[in-house]
Order: structure tokens, then C-alpha cells, then sequence
């Protein structure tokens, strides 16, 4: 709650499933996640009703899968619910118009809407945009008004970045967003803002962990970080056991990789995203 002269402004939080956000983090700043669209063999699925296991599985045994941004329709019943629950006003943070029409169509329901809605391109996805959310949430609970808590979302857009394994190298290039060398290993991606390259190749579960957390290692802290995965729990707590002993990282958490990220990256996949906390 802010208060604006003699009002309050009840600012509530709405963002997309690609986000990633673990539902302890939704439920702690009350966060509204509207799904993205997942199409399995021709069969759409909200990305809510997917068990991202259970996803994998399909993946694993060849599924055809793709995903669509949510519709206006959709964003604008997320927002008149959280109208009718006290909201005057809507934070709306979102995967980046580089690779979503969310963006879009959230800009459309905010024009139908009786509140004002900021809308946040973040440019960036998957937990990179769960992190610029939640970085908002802090700052709104702090005290921040709309504005400055936006500045704080594009803020950790700006400095975040991943690193990450791509778990089917086949299913990554037939999507059209990465284009990896098929090298005899398992790939190893850097993305930082719109730049992505691969940063190399290993061979072992544990060579992935170890230049993963080299990568991590090379930042300056005290920084935030996210570990996730595609159904690869061990090869997950592995590499988050070797982040969290670094001397630069304040803080370290876990989070499942959703169908709308591993639909590109594949089953297996394992990552780890961060950014400075100032």
C-alpha cells in the first residue's frame, strides 16, 4: 500500500507462467501468474495444468510441442480480479516482446481495464523474468510506488543473466531460438540481455556443474541465484551446492525449469540464473 497524498494506491502484481516462479515466492507477495499456452500433439494445455515432469516424460518420448502467449482476454480477467479484490492499481511483468506476444496483449487489457496497469517488457525470460518480478515485490513491499518498483524489474533485467545446458540439442534447434553445435557433448549456454552463445561442450554431469559455477563465480557479488531444471533434480542440487559455497553469492534457490522453457531447451536441462542484489 502506498500512500498518494490523502488516498492509498493498493498496488497488486501480475506476470506470466514463463516467469518460473516457485509458489512460495506467489503466495509470500501475492503475485498473479496468468498461464501461457503449451500445445502437446496438436492438444492445448495452460501451462498451469501441465505437470512439468511429467511434461518431460512427453518430451523424452518425442512429443511435438510449442507454446503461445496468453490473450488479451485472459490478462484482462486476471487484472478485473485483482480490481475486484482492492487493486488500484496493476504492476504487469512479463517475458520479452523478443520472444513473446505477451507483452502485447497485456498492453491491449490494460486499455480495458478501470486501473492503471504499467507494463514491464523485460526482454528477457524464463527465471531471469521470475527474478525481475520478484525483485519488484521487494521493492513494492519496501515502500516503492509503481514507478520505482518498474525501474527495480528493468534494473535486474538489465544485469541478470543465465547459464544453462540444453538438454535435447535437436529439439533446440527445431525451435528456432538457439542454434546449437552438435558436438558429441552436452552444450553449455550463456545468455546475458538479447546476446546468447554457447560457452562450450562437456561430457559429464559434472563438468557441466563445475563451468556452470565458473561462469557464476566470475561476477561480482553478492548475487541472487536461481537453480533449475528440467527433470534433472541431482545433476540441479549438484550444481547448487557448488554456487552456494561461492564466496560472491548472497543467496541461492531452487525452482522447476516449466514447459514453456523446456519445450525449447528440452527435458534434462539444467541452469542456474543470477543477479546482483543492490
Amino acid at each position: 500500500m502506498t500512500p498518494v497524498g490523502s488516498l492509498a494506491v493498493t498496488v497488486r502484481l501480475v506476470t506470466d507462467s514463463n516467469a518460473m516462479l516457485p509458489v512460495s515466492l506467489c503466495e509470500r507477495y501475492s503475485i498473479s501468474v496468468v498461464p501461457l499456452t503449451v500445445v502437446v500433439d496438436g492438444t492445448p494445455h495452460h501451462e498451469d495444468e501441465l505437470d512439468p515432469i511429467e511434461f518431460c516424460q512427453l518430451l523424452r518420448a518425442g512429443a511435438t510441442v510449442s507454446t503461445s502467449a496468453p490473450s488479451p482476454g485472459e490478462l484482462l480477467a486476471a487484472y478485473e480480479d485483482l480490481v475486484a479484490e482492492g487493486a488500484t492499481a496493476i504492476l504487469s511483468i512479463h517475458v520479452g516482446s523478443n520472444q513473446s506476444a505477451t507483452v502485447q496483449a497485456a498492453r491491449v487489457a490494460a486499455r480495458l481495464i478501470t486501473v492503471p496497469v504499467t507494463v514491464v517488457d523485460t526482454g528477457t525470460a524464463s527465471f531471469i523474468e521470475g527474478c525481475c518480478v520478484w525483485r519488484a515485490a521487494e521493492r513494492l513491499v519496501e515502500g516503492a510506488d509503481v514507478d520505482r518498483a518498474a525501474l527495480a524489474a528493468h534494473d535486474v533485467a538489465a544485469t541478470a543473466a543465465s547459464v544453462f545446458t540444453i538438454g535435447e540439442i535437436q529439439r533446440a534447434n527445431d525451435g528456432g531460438r538457439l542454434r546449437v553445435t552438435e558436438s558429441g557433448g552436452v552444450p553449455v549456454f550463456v545468455s546475458a540481455g538479447s546476446e546468447m552463445r554457447q560457452q562450450g561442450t562437456v561430457t559429464t554431469a559434472e563438468e557441466a556443474a563445475r563451468m556452470m559455477a565458473d561462469v557464476v563465480a566470475a561476477h561480482p557479488g553478492p548475487l541472487r541465484v536461481g537453480v533449475g531444471d528440467a527433470d534433472d533434480g541431482s545433476a540441479a542440487e549438484a550444481l547448487a551446492a557448488a554456487i552456494d559455497a561461492l564466496p560472491n553469492v548472497a543467496q541461492v534457490v531452487r525452482y522447476a525449469v516449466g514447459p514453456s522453457v523446456a519445450a525449447h531447451t528440452g527435458a534434462g536441462s539444467v541452469g542456474a540464473v543470477y543477479h546482483p542484489l543492490t
